[in-house]
């Protein structure tokens, strides 16, 4: 057999990982209500699927966006032919006031400095390549997204260094664990050239404060690193407080302008990841220089942008859609939480994402990974869920579980909910009735839980679901 290289034949891509073993588990029996209604719910994918009824009604009104249509097809081939690493100009101009929007206008983004990618995963790498050589280092606050590992150290040869964040402050980013993880790169003999963070957070679902940014800002100036900020669920955020980007925080202090760096991508806040449109923003012109460059191993499709450009072109249906967005993530966040909480299991206060960070650590046998383990296998084999444990986020203490409520309709959450509290109620089976543990009183039972929810104090039982306080205060 010929030899593979080290990259070829090693496991940097990470996919040992009990967060892509989960996904396995999905695809060899994925659920569907009629011919495979017993099978694994993806709740593991951080997918936004509540609008797309809404987009598909701006694409029926607007076939000229689309090259295959009679009305688009005589753009056709000036869009087919060779365009450069650049970006159509409309791409560039569309995103870049696209990104402005996301932040309540509070900042403007130039477009010349918009580089393209395919998909945040490209923009990452594309970031890593440019800022750091192969052994030297960047900071990443825990818990952090599994891919990163991926992204930023596979193909790169980078080295990630945990900042560990605890769940007794509720996961908030401190100057004393920045120092920390700085000196611990320094004693293993690590260059440190920058500090990665998610705002708002991948797995947390939390956003950063401005203190708290303005800190970071302080401590990767005084130690002269780079800051990445990936804002990728930037449009996610459905209830105050309001997300502040690191982008306005370079408005209120003196910054090295040189070491900033946003990663952006329309995969979560459109629920495009198939258009595999990332971008890298940066306020270094060096950066932008190399990053270009480096584009033309993952450029976005001509056709792609095309469609892109005229819909964020839009200004009503961007601005329609971003509060529509939060509204139902607002509404969807609401009702499943409340529906975990009616059966004892909580979660971390958050206001944005995809997921929540739930908390099962009283279902742990022992306050070990090993449990933790045990425990996701019970939800992946049994309960039938896809579910993300914390350890592959590199959270440091067990009986942490990303769940995504998004990327699925309201039958098969309920589904999902279902399986929860039969699990919940088998678990506790000691301290309840065994009429109630019969799967058709739980039937019943979950049935009646929507009136519940709309019957309680949250609202009358004849009112409209609750409207998120951030589109409450542009109505």
């Amino acid at each position: 057999m010929v030899a593979m290289s080290k990259i070829a034949t090693g496991n940097g891509h990470g996919e040992n990982s009990p967060y892509f073993d989960g996904w396995k588990a999905y695809e060899t029996n994925p659920f569907h209500p009629t011919d495979r209604p017993d099978g694994v719910i993806q709740m593991g994918l951080a997918e936004n699927q509540l609008c797309f009824n809404f987009i598909k009604k701006w694409v029926v009104k607007h076939p000229e966006a689309s090259l295959c249509s009679a009305q688009g097809v005589n753009k056709f081939k000036e869009t087919a032919l060779f365009q450069d690493y650049h970006g159509m100009p409309e791409f560039r101009q569309s995103v870049a006031k696209f990104m402005g929007k996301v932040r309540g206008d509070r900042v403007k983004f130039d477009p010349d400095r918009i580089v393209m990618s395919g998909g945040a995963t490209g923009a990452h790498e594309m970031v890593a390549f440019c800022l750091a050589d192969p052994g030297e280092a960047f900071l990443v606050p825990t818990p952090y997204y599994p891919g990163f590992d991926r992204d930023l150290r596979w193909r790169t040869g980078v080295e990630l260094v945990p900042v560990v964040c605890e769940s007794s402050n509720d996961f908030k980013i401190t100057t004393n664990a920045l120092e920390t993880a700085y000196e611990k790169a320094k004693e293993a003999n690590l260059r440190v050239k920058g500090l990665l963070i998610t705002n708002p957070s991948n797995p947390l679902g939390t956003i950063l404060d401005r203190e708290t940014l303005k800190g970071i800002i302080e401590f990767i100036n005084e130690k002269n690193i780079h800051l990445i900020g990936d804002e990728i669920y930037a449009a996610t955020v459905f209830m105050e407080p309001e997300f502040v980007s690191i982008s306005e925080i370079l408005e209120e202090v003196e910054c090295n302008r040189d070491l900033i760096h946003i990663v952006y991508s329309l995969s979560k806040d459109m629920g495009f990841p198939g258009f595999r449109v990332g971008i890298v923003y940066s306020y270094n012109d060096a950066v932008v220089s190399c990053a270009r460059k480096m584009s033309s191993f993952g450029l976005v499709s001509t056709q792609t942008q095309h469609l892109i450009a005229s819909m964020l072109s839009d200004d009503d249906f961007v601005d329609n859609f971003i509060m529509e967005s939060k509204e139902r993530l607002f509404r969807r966040h609401k009702y499943f939480t409340w529906s975990l909480s009616q059966v004892g299991i909580g979660s971390l206060k958050s206001n944005a994402g995809l997921f929540i960070w739930m908390d099962l650590r009283k279902l742990l046998k022992e306050k070990t990974f090993e449990a933790e383990m045990d425990l996701w296998q019970v939800i992946i084999n049994e309960v039938k869920l896809n579910v993300s444990p914390g350890s592959s986020f590199h959270c440091n203490e067990p009986g942490w579980f990303r769940v995504c409520f998004a990327n699925m309709d309201d039958q098969t959450m309920e589904v999902a909910l279902l399986r929860i509290r039969t699990f919940m109620l088998e678990h506790n089976k000691a301290m309840v009735p065994r009429k109630l543990c019969s799967r058709s009183s739980l039937k019943l039972s979950f049935s009646r839980r929507q009136d519940d929810f709309m019957s309680q104090s949250i609202m009358s039982p004849h009112s409209p679901l609750p409207q998120s306080p951030l589109v409450q205060a542009r109505t």
